[in-house]
């Protein structure tokens, strides 16, 4: 059996890798492997079910619970997990609380509970929330280390398929490249910075007073710091504006990152239906996988699971 995927971001890699275990030759083909040209390039990688029960779905939680089990058998040492710890400044200790309502898996924490797990916020937050079970990686390691495994598996990995080819299932990876209408573009923005003044173990979201922003540490001394939310599928530089809502966010996370490096800015264009949840949908001997929104690495592995299940339970039928 040979299985064509369309589009080499995190959903497309992720089912590569999924047939690829399961002994399916596969072929991937993208202008640009690795997702250098996609959404997935700028992501943050929180592996976070339970902190996105905030403004998600439960399914999302669902669909997500295992996603660090699968990235590390995957990918081993790829996936840190010291969890997720959620702040607020005094005066939107309120928020806080309503975040903690509409969660679960977390332990509420003090200021002496928050010095211990990221000492140099000592002093700074009286409360947050602690989820001791969830996870972070770096999505560009992530996503260049898979592209080698699958290569070096016997995937082929192709630019371009101009002349016909047999394959006997198709699965579109594309994203906002997609035909489906049902689709639309959520823009997201993000900074990478560096300073040495600051170390944090795991990601921190700030509970904003205008949108939430989490803070992602990563090697090198480098944070990334996203990310916004706008209902557009423009593209072009990070605005103004959106600079500096982030640098400010991460200011008031901790002063010394008013003098760190902007490294980066990025943008990336997140697909999704209109309830935010992805889908798998097949039509024939073709299968779609797209609606990740802001969960690519989150929910990418359970939407490759549900796609090779769909493959292999015809292929048994038919036997």
């Amino acid at each position: 059996m040979a299985v064509l995927v369309k589009g080499a971001a995190v959903a497309g890699l992720a089912v590569a890798h999924e047939l690829m275990v399961r002994g399916i030759e596969v072929t991937v083909v993208d202008p640009a492997p690795g997702g250098l040209r996609a959404a997935s390039w700028y992501a943050g990688g929180m592996l976070a079910p339970y902190c996105e029960r905030e403004s998600a779905e439960q399914a999302v939680v669902e669909l997500g619970r295992a996603a660090a089990d699968w990235w590390e058998e995957a990918l081993p040492g790829s996936v840190t997990r010291n969890g997720t710890l959620v702040l607020a400044p005094a005066r939107d200790h309120k928020e806080l609380d309503r975040f903690g309502a509409r969660t679960s898996g977390f332990e509420m924490v003090d200021e002496g509970g928050i010095a211990a797990l990221e000492p140099d916020l000592s002093g700074r937050f009286r409360k947050g929330l602690h989820f001791p079970s969830e996870a972070h990686l770096d999505p560009r390691h992530a996503l260049v280390g898979l592209a080698a495994k699958l290569a070096a598996s016997g995937v082929s990995f192709e630019t371009d398929l101009s002349a016909p080819s047999d394959f006997e299932w198709t699965i579109e990876c594309v994203g906002r490249a997609t035909q489906d209408e049902n689709i639309r573009g959520v823009r997201g923005e993000m900074l990478l910075l560096r300073t040495p003044d600051v170390a944090l173990s795991r990601p921190i979201r700030l509970i904003h007073p205008r949108f939430p922003v989490y803070i992602v540490p990563r090697a090198g001394q480098t944070f990334m710091v996203g990310a916004t939310m706008i209902e557009s599928d423009a593209t072009g530089p990070i605005t103004a504006r959106s600079m500096m809502e982030l640098l400010n966010a991460a200011y008031s996370l901790h002063p010394a990152f008013g003098e760190a490096e902007i490294v980066e800015t990025g943008t990336g264009i997140r697909p999704a239906y209109a309830d935010n949840l992805p889908r798998v949908v097949r039509n024939g001997n073709a299968i779609s996988i797209n609606g990740l929104f802001r969960h690519g690495f989150l929910l990418a592995p359970a939407m490759a699971l549900q796609a090779a299940d769909m493959i292999f339970d015809e292929r048994n039928k038919a036997q």
